[in-house]
């Protein structure tokens, strides 16, 4: 992992007495050259961190690589040739793994490949540092972690951050991420996530169903709804909120709090009068009927007049090749 970065989140220990050997030095590389030096694996990783802001080592090991070592080895490279940033946030205990964000060279590759210039891929200078002393840091690496499971657990073609998501439906509704999952059995899950970290009332999050009715209604889509709580209590009082709403609405949802285990195992509550047991994301496939994906190859399409920020399609949340 990079030591001798300038990670804005990053407190570092108190120096040993004992000299450390020099790090290698962050140099500009040409991007000509740097395509030489780059797998689809690194293109995909640029694409993700460009869709979703902020991954740990955790996170990218989970998803393209079969061991932490070999992730760290090849991160740090990616670090000192620019094309990822990264920052370590202070714990109070422990420490945390390296938080990667796309570099400036990730970026300029990342404008290069869709024919466009850097300021359209939204990277500025202080871009890592912004992320890391974001007040909802917290929020999307609890987002981006709950669809890294989902993403380990099984085929996840489609995952979408808040931005795509927002860019698409933000006539009707502001969802945390939109995702597919296939399962086993070859069917389709595709949903919606909230992820409620009880900062607010729950009116709030009430207020939010009518968005996605709406959008069913007017696309002709049946796409669920999964709400993931920080707390069993918060998801008994909020299920208590929103039974008769979605009852009425038609709206398929499904709560599971973070109390639990693994949101990829047995942890998702369908709402209804006469909750049954908790469902795998799997047995959630085929628990509501005549479900269709909100998303389709003509809704990714781009919008007239609405280039300015990239990729329009959807990023695939594992790599061409995972290996090692």
């Amino acid at each position: 992992m990079p030591t001798t970065s300038p990670n804005p989140g990053y407190v570092p220990r108190a120096a040993s007495r004992r000299r450390r050997p020099a790090q290698p030095a962050r140099t500009r590389t040409d991007l000509a050259h740097l395509a030489t030096r780059l797998t689809s694996r690194d293109v995909w990783l640029i694409e993700m961190l460009h869709e979703h802001k902020v991954l740990t080592s955790h996170h990218i090991t989970a998803l393209a690589f079969t061991g932490h070592r070999t992730a760290n080895r090849r991160l740090r490279e990616l670090y000192f040739l620019g094309v990822l940033d990264s920052f370590r946030p202070l714990r109070q205990t422990g420490s945390a793994p390296e938080h990667y964000t796309l570099g400036k060279a990730g970026a300029e590759l990342l404008a290069a490949r869709a024919g466009t210039d850097l300021p359209a891929t939204g990277w500025r200078k202080d871009t890592c540092a912004r992320i890391a002393f974001s007040p909802t840091l917290e929020h999307t690496l609890g987002v981006n972690t709950l669809l890294v499971h989902f993403a380990a657990a099984g085929q996840l073609p489609v995952w979408l951050s808040e931005r795509s998501a927002t860019r698409l439906w933000g006539d009707w509704i502001h969802p945390d991420a939109y995702a597919h999952q296939t399962v086993a059995t070859g069917q389709l899950l595709p949903f919606f996530l909230e992820y409620d970290t009880g900062s607010y009332n729950l009116a709030r999050l009430e207020a939010k169903l009518p968005g996605y009715a709406a959008l069913a209604t007017t696309t002709a889509t049946r796409t669920p709804l999964l709400i993931h709580t920080a707390t069993a209590a918060r998801e008994a009082a909020l299920r208590r909120r929103l039974t008769d709403t979605a009852d009425r609405l038609d709206l398929p949802v499904a709560t599971a709090n973070a109390q639990l285990a693994e949101p990829t195992s047995a942890a998702w509550l369908p709402l209804g009068p006469t909750p049954g047991k908790r469902l795998m994301p799997a047995e959630l496939a085929t628990h509501w009927h005549d479900l269709v994906p909100a998303l389709t190859a003509e809704t990714a399409m781009p919008q007239p007049g609405r280039h300015a920020t990239l990729p329009w399609h959807p990023v695939p949340p594992q790599p061409p090749t995972a290996g090692a």
